[in-house]
């Protein structure tokens, strides 16, 4: 096959968040099929260290600081007409490499992660076009402004984007979800949803670097002679916000009168101030980034993911999973992972009540909460790996025109 021109939104290295870990297996299994040619953004200095980490694996790449201000962003969107999401992304020498990329180099397909990236592809492009919106977010935003959050904007951006889903879907050959429910709920939202080719490929997990038998503990949980509590995420992403202070707010409270010490353990980087404010409040500790995950999910007692609005699949359940660990998570948490409730995980309605009772039981039976650990990580390790994600892929894009029929 020819080349491949990977556009990604985020640069996918290190796979240290949910985008980035899925942008970088797919790349990985493209990378085995012939040449790469990677175009994408870095915000930190972190990002912007990685392009040695693209040179391996790409023929050729082009790691662009996004560093456009939101205020600039907004104000283009709104002069043009355009979703803030896109006018964020959008930066001349992208627009350049792609151009000199796709007229030095015979480029089969471009591959597109994440709706953002789609205005990269020229409408003169011949090839293939895949597109992996990964799950859709104008009803993110949509729930956004049904929560009351920045009413007017995030209706605005949902109806912008609806448009724009729908106009990149009606371009690729084939658009990628990551759960036949985002697919289902794409096709509700389109106009003509007969004129696009619509397939899921589900995301994946590392279950030999999640493995509890080779992770450390974290000695901090350890020592709590109460239960101990973790959730995990990107603390600057607001459902991420949310989940964690509607636990502070509305079950650590109601716990702890069960259990005086219990703690509510808050790990992931770029935690928001209005969480870090929230630090020793009903037993929250706010950890911000750590270098590594693995320890406070082998010594927690429980994980919980009490995500109120989500998208696609959640891969911080499936690291929990792959730890096991019991889970407690809400309905949207658990969309696109088929395992059984009561059984891998336990799911509780988004209401305290609900929630607090599913800890409970899990807390108040040790032997309960260790088997549902085991079943847990059997699940992912039999159903979840990143193997089968790269198969499915070799065959969708290894199929060139058979790829719209399939689909």
């Amino acid at each position: 096959m020819g080349g491949v021109l990977f556009l990604a939104h985020r640069v996918p290295f290190p796979p240290d968040r949910g985008d980035k870990i899925r942008s970088h297996h797919l790349l990985k299994g493209l990378a085995k099929l012939g040449p790469v040619h990677v175009g994408t953004f870095g915000e930190t200095p972190q990002d912007l260290a990685q392009k040695a980490a693209l040179a391996e694996i790409a023929r050729t790449h082009a790691l662009i600081e996004r560093n456009k201000p939101l205020p600039l962003a907004g104000l283009e969107a709104l002069l043009r007409r355009k979703p803030v999401s896109l006018t964020a992304f959008d930066h001349a020498a992208m627009h350049r490499y792609v151009a000199k990329t796709l007229g030095n180099h015979r480029i089969d397909t471009i591959f597109v992660f994440s709706g953002q990236m789609g205005q990269y592809v020229p409408d003169s492009f011949a090839g293939r076009v895949i597109v992996d919106l990964c799950d859709v977010d104008s009803a993110k935003f949509e729930a956004y402004a049904q929560a009351g959050q920045r009413a007017w904007i995030n209706r605005r951006e949902a109806r912008l984007l609806r448009r724009e889903e729908e106009r990149i879907a009606a371009r690729a050959d084939v658009t990628l979800l990551i759960s036949e429910n985002e697919a289902d709920l794409l096709r509700s939202r389109l106009d003509s949803p007969n004129a696009v080719r619509l397939r899921t490929l589900g995301n994946g997990i590392d279950a030999q670097a999640f493995d509890p038998e080779t992770a450390e503990r974290q000695l901090d949980l350890d020592e709590g002679e109460d239960p101990q509590l973790v959730f995990t995420g990107q603390m600057d992403y607001a459902p991420n916000v949310a989940a964690a202070e509607w636990m502070i707010a509305h079950v650590m409270p109601a716990l702890r009168r069960t259990y005086a010490r219990a703690r509510f353990h808050i790990v992931g980087r770029a935690p928001v101030r209005a969480l870090r404010d929230r630090h020793g409040e009903n037993g929250t500790r706010v950890w911000g980034e750590v270098p590594d995950m693995r320890p406070f999910l082998k010594s927690a007692d429980l994980v919980v993911a009490p995500l109120l609005i989500a998208r696609g699949v959640q891969n911080k359940v499936l690291e929990a999973m792959a730890m096991a660990r019991p889970v407690v998570l809400t309905p949207g948490a658990a969309t696109g992972i088929d395992a059984i409730d009561g059984r891998d995980f336990t799911v509780a309605e988004a209401d305290p009540e609900a929630m607090l009772a599913k800890i409970e039981a899990l807390l108040s039976s040790p032997e309960l909460a260790a088997e549902m650990g085991r079943c847990a990580r059997r699940y992912v390790v039999e159903r979840m790996s990143w193997d089968s994600v790269e198969t499915a892929l070799a065959e969708l894009v290894g199929a060139g025109e058979n790829a719209r029929n399939a689909a």
